[in-house]
């Protein structure tokens, strides 16, 4: 298989793994902002009662967990694809 079927192969896959990054990563920050923040609820930025520390901190531990987790699935998904190809899709 050529690295443009390759590539195309993966989009679909890709698109997929996408979407579960999302889920997960947003169900692993729960559990971590349960712990970090001692509370159920992560503060939104428009949060009145929360203060500046409180929500960037949230931000921040949200953005390095969705990162975290939307390359390991990007990067298995692309393994996957060169295992049942025999070709990286990049």
């Amino acid at each position: 298989m050529s690295g443009k079927a390759a590539k195309i192969a993966y989009k679909p896959v890709g698109l997929l793994l996408g979407a579960s990054a999302g889920v997960i990563s947003g169900l692993i920050f729960k559990q971590v902002w349960k712990i970090a923040g001692h509370d159920d609820d992560a503060p939104n930025a428009t949060d009145e009662d929360r203060g500046w520390s409180e929500v960037l901190l949230a931000a921040a531990i949200q953005g390095a967990i969705f990162a975290a987790v939307k390359a390991t699935v990007e990067r298995a998904g692309a393994a996957g694809i060169r295992k049942a190809t025999g070709r990286w899709p990049a």
